[in-house]
């Protein structure tokens, strides 16, 4: 992050690594697969709606009621169940870009009144090689949150504001390993209590999270030993597919 950006709140922040767009780097650094299929997800912050997190962040532009939308997908669907993740999902022909197809997917899997959503911009493409899809992350600020919910329960089980300060707290943070085929795959892990237990964030989203971390120099010293305990008879490879 630069420096004369240091100061300045989490919008600016997050509008300055917007600009960048897709010449600047890529929030993670994974292997590309020919013929990968184009998807995008929309990563929204803004003002929480509910209980601010109890932690003070060190990076003064994260206050305790900045927040970020996320999803739980349905526990019955083959791919992901259960997993907590980014709206979003394949561009379809008549989107015109990743923009539209991460607005699309955001108000038809959460309500989203897509009205209130500043734009920031599209960030560096990023392939997952395993499921063969090429994400586009969109970076949004919700100028005017509306209420979101679960639309279909066939695809998600919860729509919910987690508060980022939460997200950062060392004391929430760890990794997941899945042991398969010999293989060992280390991702970064974020366990959120809440009032009807814990969240989980893994795989590809928590990737996409600690990336964006990194970047604009919000993230707080974590212990990266910490396993958090992951189901991997149920979960197989899924830190490394789309979400």
């Amino acid at each position: 992050m630069r420096s004369d950006l240091a100061d300045k709140g989490a919008r600016a922040q997050l509008a300055a690594l917007a600009e960048l767009g897709a010449d600047g780097e890529p929030l993670i650094n994974l292997p590309f697969a020919d013929g990968s299929r184009a998807a995008a997800v929309l990563m929204l912050f803004g003002v929480l709606d509910a209980l601010p997190s109890g932690h003070d962040a060190r990076a003064l532009p994260v206050s305790r009621d900045l927040d970020v939308l996320l999803l739980s997908r349905a526990a019955t669907l083959r791919a992901h169940p259960g997993q907590i993740a980014f709206p979003g999902g394949r561009i379809d022909p008549g989107d015109g870009d990743p923009v539209a197809a991460a607005l699309r997917e955001a108000r038809e899997e959460t309500g989203l009144d897509t009205t209130g959503v500043e734009v920031l911009g599209a960030l560096h493409e990023i392939p997952l090689a395993f499921s063969r899809h090429l994400v586009t992350p969109v970076l949004a600020w919700w100028r005017h949150p509306s209420p979101v919910h679960v639309v279909d329960e066939a695809e998600s089980a919860d729509v919910f504001r987690l508060p980022v300060a939460d997200l950062l707290d060392p004391a929430n943070r760890g990794v997941t390993v899945v042991r398969r085929d010999g293989q060992e795959f280390r991702s970064p892990a974020f366990l959120v209590p809440y009032a009807g237990g814990e969240r989980l964030v893994w795989g590809f989203t928590a990737l996409l999270l600690n990336g964006l971390f990194d970047r604009v120099g919000w993230t707080e010293p974590w212990d990266d030993t910490r396993e958090v305990p992951l189901d991997v008879v149920a979960a197989g490879a899924e830190a490394y597919r789309h979400p």
